[in-house]
């Protein structure tokens, strides 16, 4: 039975260009709408440019343009660095558009006439200096729950508490450095909190993974707070109706995109809006990052249910990306834009890459830029492309180009590989990406086992026939792995399509074959990546500045006193057991032996330290550190290094003078 489905993903913001840790998630979302299609079922992939807000407006400013000429400009762009990367957007619209007024109207109305829209007089941060009212992102300081220097105004980094920014200490504007003023201004708030019970309710029944549930648990303990939803003018948005100067905030628009992009395609293409979105017929499923998860898992569905809006079905939340262990830093070259990568290399390799480190859960995931190089040219080129190239030139230019029929061991290879079927779209649904691919690099294996057993290559002048018949084997093992690798690697298989000369495959094609017809001339799938191209990106990817001079990648943290230095019990501790953590390679699970007392650390330091070196080895740890519960287990500690990671990690060390469990002063 087919099913239907509307997808989306987050709205990126139109006053920045896209960058690879934005790729994260709009290949992902891209991969798993490319399987259902596959999978015959109807899915639609909306997405749109989020436009609203004083960011955009400021940026326009200074440009010396209005904001609809900036946003139209960074739309192009953004669809630009989308199409580059093959990510196939059904629609792709934006959140200025009359459709998405009409939509925010109706849903403030219904939320109005619900009672869950109140006013409230309050004092909101003033920038005397540039005469304007300062969003939150606008306004930065020190985090009031745990006192974190340089937070912004709405949420802290840090300890991921969420505030009004009249609660930051030493707050100051973003926009001329001055200590903003506190002025009093009506504004009109939605009541979360009357929507709690059946918020729970939508939980309950799997609207967010599990570690995400957890997460929002601690909100309702806390207490749902009631959301400002307007902001003053000026401002770059739609006005709320009845008032002059006030706007709807962009964070209760920008959701509505998604709505709004799915209207737009329905009028474009005869369908009724109405039934698509509330008729039920379709499932509908938000792709987002596990940054935005408090709007999108609380705001979002609370305001549809206030409006008798139909609620999506499912939110999967994603991780960040990290490169070469470290947040994207612009001063190594590692926060590179989507164009840039374009510049030097083929966006196959990214996808592949991608779906390889996927794996459906929030954690973050890892771009080691040698990784890369190797598991591309090693697995997608020297495994999958070569079985392909192995073969196609073999039949097309020895053998006239046609296929011959199976025989007993050639129909027995694609009987193993249709096999893995079931497993393959069990894991193409939860998001399983990285297992995916796991499995078609093992089947590939097999398939390049079968290439040396019956050696074409030395067969060819003798049995020309019996060749035939076992590059028919190959290639139809090729088109099966191409039909599994399809939603990752679709221009990929594009190519296979063309020299096998076959219509377009779908997973429903799995268990066919192709025999006694003629292909055409091969055509080469993918080359090997070059490192010279990948650091060629990397060094295009780093300010000039940074080019010339030494820079510290991040400020020194902010000043702290002897007092809080003091709080911190640092102990020697012998390293009693180290063992690698199965799915962390940058982890090292230890035992530490702080004499009377024993803890269990994961440290990142698996690139530098091989565990045999570690045993017996006397370290410093923070023996009074807060235990922190990770997927792998319970760290109740943490041994003390410099470093700036990867392979670059010292561990401070202590000489056989030391004994366990004794303070370090």
């Amino acid at each position: 039975m087919t099913r239907k489905l509307i997808v989306t993903s987050a709205l990126p913001y139109a006053n920045a260009p896209i960058h690879i840790g934005h790729l994260v998630e709009y290949l992902q979302t891209d991969i798993w709408v490319r399987f259902q299609k596959a999978c015959g079922n109807t899915c639609f992939y909306f997405c749109a440019d989020d436009t609203h807000g004083t960011p955009v407006m400021i940026r326009a400013k200074s440009e010396g343009i209005t904001p609809e000429e900036l946003i139209r400009r960074v739309h192009g762009r953004h669809l630009k660095d989308f199409n580059g990367f093959q990510i196939e957007f059904d629609n792709y619209y934006t959140t200025h558009s009359q459709e998405n007024r009409q939509l925010s109207e109706r849903i403030y109305q219904g939320a109005k006439e619900a009672g869950s829209i109140v006013k409230k007089t309050i004092q909101q941060a003033y920038d005397q200096q540039e005469q304007m009212w300062l969003p939150d992102r606008y306004i930065k300081g020190t985090c009031p729950r745990c006192k974190a220097e340089n937070q912004y105004g709405d949420s802290c980094d840090v300890c991921g508490a969420h505030y009004q920014p009249t609660e930051m200490i030493n707050p100051v504007s973003a926009v001329s450095g001055q200590t903003p003023i506190l002025k009093e201004s009506e504004h009109y708030f939605f009541r979360l909190s009357d929507y709690e019970e059946e918020l729970k309710k939508l939980f309950d029944k799997g609207y967010v993974q599990d570690s995400v549930r957890s997460k929002l648990d601690e909100w309702f303990s806390a207490g749902l707070k009631d959301w400002d939803i307007s902001r003053d003018g000026p401002y770059f948005g739609f006005k709320i109706p009845g008032e002059e100067d006030k706007y709807f905030y962009v964070w209760l628009d920008a959701p509505i995109g998604y709505m709004a992009s799915c209207k737009n395609y329905c009028d474009r293409n005869g369908l009724d809006f109405e039934q698509v979105w509330n008729g039920g017929e379709y499932e509908i499923c938000h792709f987002i990052g596990k940054d935005i998860m408090y709007f999108h898992a609380l705001f979002w569905p609370a305001l549809l249910m206030a409006a008798k809006i139909r609620v999506p079905d499912k939110l999967f939340v994603h991780g960040f990306l990290t490169v070469n262990g470290q947040k994207m830093s612009k001063s190594k070259g590692t926060f590179i834009m989507a164009e840039t990568y374009l510049k030097h290399l083929d966006p196959q390799f990214i996808r592949y890459y991608y779906a390889s480190k996927l794996s459906g859960d929030i954690g973050d995931i890892e771009l080691n830029t040698e990784d890369f190089v190797s598991r591309v040219n090693s697995d997608l080129v020297g495994k999958l492309a070569n079985l392909a190239s192995r073969s196609g030139p073999m039949l097309s230019q020895k053998l006239g180009g046609r296929l011959a029929v199976l025989d007993e061991k050639g129909r027995a290879l694609a009987d193993e590989l249709a096999a893995a079927k079931d497993e393959i779209t069990a894991d193409y649904e939860s998001l399983n990406f990285a297992s995916v691919v796991r499995r078609i690099t093992a089947l590939a294996d097999v398939c390049n086992r079968f290439v040396d057993e019956v050696r074409p290559w030395a067969t060819l002048k003798t049995d020309p026939e019996g060749t035939r018949t076992n590059l028919t084997a190959v290639l139809n093992a090729v088109r099966i792995l191409t039909i599994y690798l399809k939603p990752i690697l679709p221009v990929f298989a594009r190519n296979v399509e063309a020299f096998l000369d076959i219509p377009p495959l779908t997973f429903a094609d799995v268990k066919t074959v192709i025999e006694n017809k003629p292909i055409k001339d091969y055509i080469r799938l993918v080359e090997r990546v070059e490192k010279e191209k990948v650091y060629a990106m990397i060094e295009d990817s780093k300010p000039q500045a940074a080019q010339t001079t030494q820079q510290l990648d991040e400020p020194i943290a902010p000043e702290c006193t002897i007092e809080d230095f003091a709080k911190v019990d640092l102990r020697i501790a012998r390293i009693s057991k180290a063992q690698p953590v199965d799915g962390a390679d940058k982890l090292l699970a230890l035992e530490l032996d702080l004499g009377a007392l024993k803890k269990n650390v994961f440290a990142g330091i698996a690139k530098a330290y091989k565990p045999e070196d570690l045993i017996g080895r006397l370290v410093v740890c923070v023996a009074n550190l807060k235990p922190r519960k990770m997927k792998f287990g319970l760290s109740d500690g943490m041994v003390c290094a410099s470093g700036p990671g990867g392979e670059n990690v010292f561990l401070l060390t202590v000489d056989s003078g030391g004994r366990p469990g004794q303070r370090v002063h």
